[in-house]
C-alpha cells in the first residue's frame, strides 16, 4: 500500500472540509433567497395583474373568487393560490412599486413577513423601515409582529440624551438610535409598590426577553456589578456592553420620576466605568437612566451640565398599548383577512400530510 502523503493530515483534512461545508451552506442561503425572491416577484405581479384589470377593466371582486378556484385546479400541489392569498397579493401590488419589491428589504422578506406588514402597518415608511430592520437583524414573522404591536419604529431613539454634545459623530447617532423611549416590559408583573430591586430581579429573570427588547448587540455583564472606588464599593445596577458599539452600558433603575440628582448619580457611574474598566480600544460609556415616568425639561437641564454621555428612558409595564399604537393595529377586515389565510394554511398542510 503507498504511503499517505505527510501533505494530508487529520489538520490539513478538517481545514479543506470545514471550508467545503461553509461554501455549501453559503450557496445553500443564496439558492433559498433567490428562490424566495422570485415567488415574492410572482405574487407581486399576480397581485399587479389583479388589481390593474379590476381598476382599468372594471373586473368586480369575484374574478378573485373564480381565479383561485382555476388556480388550484391547474396547481394541486401548490399551496398559496387561496382567495385571502390572492387579495394579499392584491394589496402587496397596491403597497409597493415594482422598482421597490426589487431594491427594498421586502423583496428579501418570505411571504409571511410581507403579509404582517402590508395588513398591520399603514405607514409606506414605517413598512419599508420594518422590512429593512426584519432582514438585518434576521427576526422570525413572530419577533417582527412583536416589535410592530410595541411600535418600534416610534419608540426608537425618542429618548432624551446628551448624546450629540458629548460624542462625536457617527457615534453619537448610533447611540441614540440604541436607546427606546419608552421600553416595553410587558413581560414583566410588578407589584404597585415594586421597589428599583424587583424590577431588576424581575429583568434579570427575563433577561432573554429584555435583551430583545433593549435590541441587537447589547451583551449582558452582570447585576448589582461591583465597583471599588477609592476603597469604598459601588454597585450598578446593570451592566452591559455593546458589541457594535464597542462600549459598556451601564443602566441605572428607577421606580418613580426622573429627578435631576439621578444623572449626577449616573455621571459618576460612567466615569467609573470609564477608568476601572475601559480600555484604549472601547468608546465612551453610556449611561441609561429607566424610570417610570419623566419631564423633557427637567431631563434637559440636568443633563446640560454633564460631559458623560447620559440618556433618560421610560418603561412600561402595563398590557395596555397607548392609542397612537393602536391606531397601527390592523383593521377587522385585515384581521379576518389574516385568519382565513391562517386557517388555509393549516388545510393544506392537512391535505398534504399522509395518511396514518
Amino acid at each position: 500500500m503507498p504511503k499517505q502523503s505527510s501533505l494530508f493530515s487529520d489538520d490539513n483534512y478538517a481545514d479543506f472540509l470545514n471550508g467545503l461545508k461553509s461554501r455549501i451552506r453559503t450557496a445553500q442561503v443564496k439558492a433559498a433567497l433567490a428562490v424566495n425572491q422570485e415567488l415574492i416577484h410572482l405574487y407581486w405581479q399576480i397581485g399587479n395583474e389583479i388589481l390593474t384589470r379590476q381598476q382599468d377593466q372594471g373586473w368586480g371582486g369575484k374574478v378573485i373568487e373564480r381565479l383561485a378556484k382555476d388556480l388550484k385546479r391547474e396547481f394541486p400541489d401548490i399551496s398559496g393560490f387561496s382567495q385571502t392569498n390572492l387579495k394579499y397579493m392584491r394589496a402587496f401590488a397596491e403597497a409597493y412599486s415594482e422598482e421597490e419589491i426589487g431594491q427594498r428589504s421586502v423583496g428579501q422578506l418570505p411571504w409571511r413577513h410581507n403579509i404582517a406588514l402590508i395588513t398591520k402597518i399603514k405607514e409606506q415608511q414605517a413598512r419599508l423601515w420594518y422590512a429593512h430592520k426584519a432582514v438585518e437583524n434576521g427576526w422570525s414573522r413572530d419577533i417582527l409582529v412583536m416589535q410592530i404591536e410595541s411600535d418600534l419604529f416610534a419608540r426608537l431613539g425618542g429618548a432624551v440624551t446628551n448624546f450629540e454634545r458629548v460624542l462625536p459623530a457617527p457615534q453619537s447617532d448610533l447611540a441614540q438610535q440604541l436607546v427606546k423611549d419608552p421600553y416595553n416590559f410587558d413581560f414583566l408583573t410588578l407589584a404597585e409598590e415594586a421597589q428599583e430591586r424587583d424590577l431588576e430581579r424581575g429583568l434579570v429573570d427575563h433577561i432573554r426577553d429584555f435583551l430583545l427588547e433593549l435590541g441587537m448587540g447589547f451583551s449582558f455583564l452582570g447585576s448589582q456589578y461591583p465597583l471599588v472606588v477609592s476603597g469604598k464599593e459601588y454597585r450598578l445596577d446593570i451592566l452591559f456592553y455593546h458589541v457594535k458599539l464597542h462600549c459598556y452600558v451601564v443602566v441605572d433603575l428607577k421606580m418613580r420620576e426622573f429627578e435631576p440628582q439621578h444623572s449626577g448619580q449616573m455621571s459618576f457611574y460612567v466615569a467609573a466605568v470609564d477608568n476601572l474598566m475601559r480600555n484604549e480600544l472601547d468608546a465612551p460609556t453610556i449611561g441609561i437612566i429607566l424610570c417610570r415616568s419623566k419631564d423633557k425639561t427637567i431631563v434637559e437641564y440636568a443633563l446640560q451640565g454633564t460631559q458623560q454621555p447620559i440618556g433618560v428612558s421610560t418603561f412600561q409595564t402595563q398590557g395596555e398599548l397607548p392609542p397612537d399604537i393602536q391606531s397601527s393595529l390592523p383593521t377587522v377586515e385585515q384581521f379576518e383577512l389574516e385568519l382565513n389565510i391562517a386557517i388555509e394554511e393549516i388545510e393544506d398542510e392537512e391535505k398534504q400530510s399522509p395518511e396514518d
